[in-house]
């Protein structure tokens, strides 16, 4: 596959992980252009043992974290979308809560330990299948949806957890 092609392919998946993954639009073009730049001087060393998304996923997200180190900033990452499960409303109180819920979530979630931590951000953000989160690590995809849930169950009982601790 000509590099051009490549880019062309897998574009907005690279994009669209990074700007899950960092919450803002410009970081996440500047990022995905260096992400590209990297793949192209590299291309020689894919070994075909994942896809080639799943490679260039793997990319983004050392650049991303070399930027966040550079930059002097702990990970941003946007779970709006898992707070949005706990609040319906949309009056002041609620979005307060929503906020709060937020912020217990990105703490919750910069504190988990790996893998689970990365193997939520594949599943969730870069919305790779349980197979192709396995071939990254070596294992078998009931291993990275065994994680996954894993995961899922610890970010849940520490939001819970907070929420106690707070008399939510």
């Amino acid at each position: 596959m000509e590099f051009e092609a490549l880019y062309d392919t897998y574009f907005k998946d690279v994009y669209r992980y990074l700007l899950r993954l960092s919450g803002n639009e410009h970081v996440a073009e500047e990022i995905t252009s260096d992400t590209f730049f990297k793949a192209m001087k590299a291309i020689h060393t894919f070994r075909g043992d994942c896809e080639i998304r799943v490679w260039l996923c793997q990319i983004a997200k050392n650049c991303y974290y070399t930027f966040m180190k550079k930059s002097g900033r702990e990970e941003s990452v946007d779970v709006t979308e898992m707070a949005d499960t706990f609040v319906s409303e949309d009056c002041p109180e609620e979005l307060a809560l929503k906020k709060e819920r937020t912020r217990q979530l990105q703490r919750l979630l910069h504190n988990l330990s790996e893998p689970y931590k990365e193997v939520f951000l594949w599943r969730t953000y870069a919305d790779l299948s349980f197979k192709e989160i396995g071939q990254m690590f070596g294992k078998t995809d009931n291993w990275a949806c065994v994680t996954y849930h894993r995961a899922r169950t610890m970010l849940r009982n520490g939001l819970e957890e907070c929420e106690y601790e707070k008399g939510m």
